[in-house]
């Protein structure tokens, strides 16, 4: 567990942050940060370490909250402190070894793993409880770092540290959802992969179990975002509400500044959230498309057999016919009567053979398609959108007038 004191120069009129009590200078907030591993062994001296520095005494449903890693992101506010759970992403970079983390196997397998932060924080208290090894986190804490190595009266001393718990959670809160923009690149890449593997149409596709574990995926991180996208609002709805019982009484940071803030870390997550849905839909475009041109297949290789069934048809009735055994029958005798049924088989065949081909049933692609529509317009059966136009039913009127008049004229 580390702290940090946040303090306020008297003259310099700047924040600096130190890892000792300092003398002299206005307190603005502490620090706490805390690894999992801090806590789940020592609960009891973690809470009296926090009483100790703070005089806060957190409740237990909260302590047993930030102990569960599959917990799920959410904001509660009680009248001491609030208490945020976010999901943060682990990276390759993490150094959180996947059996800590309660990881399904197919969540290990796709690369996809997250782990909880927690904030506790109030006016004059910031506590961060996280896993070891979080190395966004850790780069922040580096850097903080830093600037206490620096002397408060150099010229390039730091000047944009947090002045409030919750600018410095906010802070905390950017680079967490930030890492979520990330995913989106190998995401994508991921859905070419299937898009290219389901439509090259080479080999049958056997990859459906894998692919439906993504597509499962993919709607966990629809759903992390949605959560994380509830958490937030209900933040901002604490900031409208009660915002002096957030801040203090000194006010700091302006309200609208800090509901800013909050609105872009929203639309981060509503960037990424609209991201994984696009890529969700494509893949089910991809999918709806292989069977398209499943059922396409098949439906030609159907076509191709019903053209050889009714070549064959023919045929098989002549064969029937001379096949009966009856003692009389017309051409039996003939001598060249096999000669002329076979003429005749023959014949049945090219004609059919000619008249699929003028249909443009022999043959595959887009021109028998086309020409199979255009075959409508040939077409003299009257129907019910002739019928309904009105142009055509008057002048058939019309017509049968003139016929009936030049009739009558005959007659008469």
């Amino acid at each position: 567990m580390q702290v940090y004191y946040f303090y306020r120069h008297l003259s310099e009129q700047c924040i600096f942050v130190s890892h000792q009590p300092e003398e002299g200078h206005e307190l603005e907030f502490i620090w706490i940060d805390s690894t999992r591993d801090d806590v789940i062994n020592h609960v009891k001296d973690w809470q009296n370490k926090i009483h100790e520095l703070s005089q806060l005494s957190l409740s237990e449903y909260h302590v047993k909250d930030i102990l569960n890693v599959e917990h799920p992101c959410t904001f509660d506010s009680t009248e001491e402190y609030n208490l945020l759970i976010l999901r943060k992403l682990v990276t390759p970079d993490d150094q959180i070894k996947n059996i800590d983390l309660g990881l399904e196997p197919q969540e290990s397998a796709f690369g996809l793993a997250t782990t909880p932060v927690s904030f506790i924080f109030n006016p004059d208290l910031l506590i961060t409880v996280r896993e070891k090894g979080n190395t966004i986190l850790e780069v922040f804490i580096h850097r903080l770092q830093a600037s206490l190595s620096c002397n408060i009266d150099d010229p390039g001393k730091p000047q944009k540290l947090a002045t409030s718990p919750f600018d410095l959670a906010l802070r905390l809160l950017c680079s967490i959802i930030d890492n979520y923009l990330d995913i989106r690149m190998p995401l994508t890449r991921r859905v070419e992969y299937w898009q290219r593997e389901l439509l090259q149409g080479r080999k049958r596709f056997k990859q459906w179990h894998q692919l439906f574990q993504e597509m499962t995926l993919f709607q966990q991180i629809e759903n992390l975002c949605e959560e994380q996208i509830e958490a937030m609002q209900e933040i901002r709805d604490e900031i409208v509400q009660n915002y002096h019982h957030l801040m203090g009484e000194d006010l700091v940071d302006p309200q609208d500044i800090l509901l800013i803030r909050l609105d872009d870390l929203t639309g981060h997550i509503e960037r990424v959230q609209k991201h994984t849905t696009r890529l969700r839909n494509s893949i089910q475009s991809a999918i709806n498309l292989h069977f398209s041109a499943i059922s396409n297949q098949t439906n030609e290789n159907m076509r191709i057999l019903a053209i050889i069934t009714t070549v064959f048809a023919p045929l098989t009735l002549l064969t029937g016919i001379y096949g009966m055994n009856f003692e009389y029958m017309p051409g039996l005798s003939v001598e060249n009567g096999f000669w002329l049924m076979l003429v005749a088989m023959l014949f049945c065949t090219a004609l059919l053979i000619y008249l699929f081909y003028r249909r443009h049933l022999l043959g595959r692609g887009e021109r028998s398609i086309l020409d199979l529509l255009a075959q409508q317009h040939h077409q003299r059966n009257v129907n019910l959108s002739w019928l309904l136009d009105e142009e055509r039913y008057h002048s058939a009127q019309q017509q049968r007038k003139r016929a009936r008049f030049k009739l009558r004229k005959s007659v008469d």
